[in-house]
């Protein structure tokens, strides 16, 4: 994180703080990232969290904004057969989402940014996103930016993948490196077919078995791959905010009036 993103973060200021930030103009995030969440063999359970709050700083120092607490329990459900992994059930999740965004936006913030860095998370999210009113609210799904589907698209070697796989560990062997233990990382099967489901990493007769819990090659990755992953990653990001902010400045929308939700993918 960036030397002076302590001011940042809402759980380490004042009440009043806050308040006096936010008249000044200051734009929020929530970031959702999972804590409680398996990432293979050589990823740790808060792989989620700490992309989202990674990203979440270098969103915050570009644009002046505040950052909530993560939501680090979510809907998780292809991974609870991993001890430890926790997944909230998808309405209770929704709920969350929606009651946390709508008490930020009590307090008169101009625009709140929901940073999004799961996959299972992102219908629920929408759902909740679109049940508020008097909002100025945009869904950040930090995969979605064309330039980060392009990087990927060129850069990955594996047959199949989305978890804890060559492009998410080459993202946190460029964040960082020192999470990753790349002598336990372990490609899953190949598998025989698509089917829906959890994963599991005891039936090797499924489908969507794999030992480790990864699901794709880890193996390929590189903080080379990474570093490329991560501008490309960030430059989506910085777009899909300054776009949105620079419309609504030119709409001229007020924080109490009621616009469009805006969902932050290509």
């Amino acid at each position: 994180m960036t030397s002076d993103a302590t001011d940042r973060f809402v759980e380490r200021l004042t009440w009043d703080e806050v308040a006096r930030r936010l008249a000044q103009g200051a734009v929020a995030i929530l970031p959702i990232g999972a804590a409680s969440k398996e990432h293979g063999f050589h990823l740790p359970m808060n792989t989620d969290r700490v992309q989202a709050e990674w990203l979440a700083v270098r969103i915050a120092d570009r644009f002046d904004a505040l950052i909530w607490p993560t939501v680090n329990y979510g809907y998780y459900p292809a991974f609870v057969d991993y001890a430890g992994s926790i997944s909230l059930s998808a309405g209770a999740f929704e709920g969350l989402i929606q009651e946390i965004a709508a008490g930020i936006m009590r307090f008169g913030c101009r625009a709140l940014f929901v940073l999004d860095s799961g996959i299972s998370t992102l219908a629920p999210v929408e759902r909740a996103l679109a049940r508020l009113t008097n909002t100025d609210v945009m869904h950040l799904r930090i995969h979605d930016g064309p330039m980060y589907r392009g990087a990927a698209a060129e850069l990955a070697q594996q047959s199949h993948g989305s978890h804890a796989d060559e492009l998410e560990t080459s993202l946190i062997l460029a964040l960082a490196p020192d999470m990753v233990d790349m002598a336990r990382a372990e490609a899953s099967p190949v598998l025989r077919q698509q089917a829906p489901g959890a994963l599991t990493p005891s039936d090797a007769t499924s489908p969507n078995y794999s030992r480790s819990g990864s699901f794709g090659d880890p193996t390929l990755a590189s903080q080379a791959k990474g570093e490329i992953l991560l501008a490309a990653m960030l430059g989506d990001l910085f777009a899909m905010v300054e776009t949105f902010l620079a419309d609504k400045t030119a709409a001229g929308v007020g924080a109490n009036a009621i616009p469009q939700h805006r969902q932050g993918s290509a």
